[in-house]
């Protein structure tokens, strides 16, 4: 590969280590992806590659120059840079020479269109990245058609989010609403039999009927839970039984229990 060689005060270098230390907050539509696992991922998912950024001192594994080589060819522009500007950019204590900026993909509302088997995960202010990035794996795993965010504080573009959805943010639709109101009425125009995940119900999720329309699991922030807002829109409330003396589970493991609930009704497991 015949890469473009750029130093530490080149701009293309000096804008990707911006956009290093700012992930998550200042660009919600590109996300820094970094080693051969994360390339497999970027390159099976279709997403645009802005731009990679290759050191071969530090790709000693076949796996690491094969992805190389492949990005390399796909990217809009790649360059090689040094074993000093690498340890600049790299999060790996062992990292093996791969990094790239690509953009997320992006869904609109209206391009979606549902059957009464379709599952869509509300989340409401998710406020840390790697619960965000395990409900977007938890809605692949349960074959959901949408991840929505309502009051999302969290950004996609995070790193954690990478990692823990385990590359799911690069494939997994994604789509947010400005508020509650507006999400709601979202669901309302399209049939769905809405359902509040909230512990203080007495209504228990095995008793509901997911069979006869579309299903929204809507579930809260991991330190407030749901907001008066989806409380006031009329919707059912259900609640997991808890056993022991805690009062209620992690947000990412309750909705993974809901969705797969109600896709076993949906597809008659």
């Amino acid at each position: 590969m015949a890469l473009l060689h750029i130093g530490l005060q080149h701009p293309v270098f000096r804008e990707l280590l911006t956009l290093r230390r700012n992930e998550g907050r200042s660009t919600p539509d590109r996300i820094v992806v970094e080693g051969a696992w994360e390339h497999e991922q970027l390159l099976t998912s279709g997403a645009v590659v802005e731009s990679f950024f290759w050191c071969p001192e530090a790709s000693q594994s076949e796996r690491a120059q094969k992805y190389a080589a492949e990005t390399s060819t796909t990217a809009l522009a790649s360059y090689r840079i040094s074993e000093r500007a690498l340890a600049r950019l790299t999060r790996q204590g062992r990292p093996d020479g791969l990094l790239s900026v690509a953009r997320l993909p992006s869904w609109e509302p209206s391009e979606f269109r549902f059957g009464r088997s379709g599952l869509v995960l509300v989340a409401d202010g998710v406020e840390y990245a790697g619960n965000l990035g395990t409900l977007i794996r938890t809605v692949d795993a349960a074959r959901a058609d949408c991840l929505v965010l309502t009051n999302r504080r969290a950004r996609r573009s995070h790193p954690k989010v990478l990692s823990a959805s385990r590359g799911m943010v690069l494939r997994t639709p994604v789509v947010e609403f400005d508020t509650v109101s507006a999400s709601a009425d979202w669901l309302r125009e399209h049939g769905f039999h809405v359902l509040l995940a909230d512990p203080g119900t007495s209504v228990s999720y095995r008793s509901v009927d997911y069979a006869a329309a579309p299903t929204a699991i809507v579930v809260g922030s991991e330190g407030s839970g749901l907001p008066p807002e989806w409380r006031s829109q009329g919707f059912e409330a259900v609640s997991i039984p808890m056993l022991g003396l805690a009062d209620s589970l992690n947000v990412a493991l309750s909705a993974g229990i809901l969705l797969f609930e109600a896709r076993a009704h949906k597809n008659g497991w």
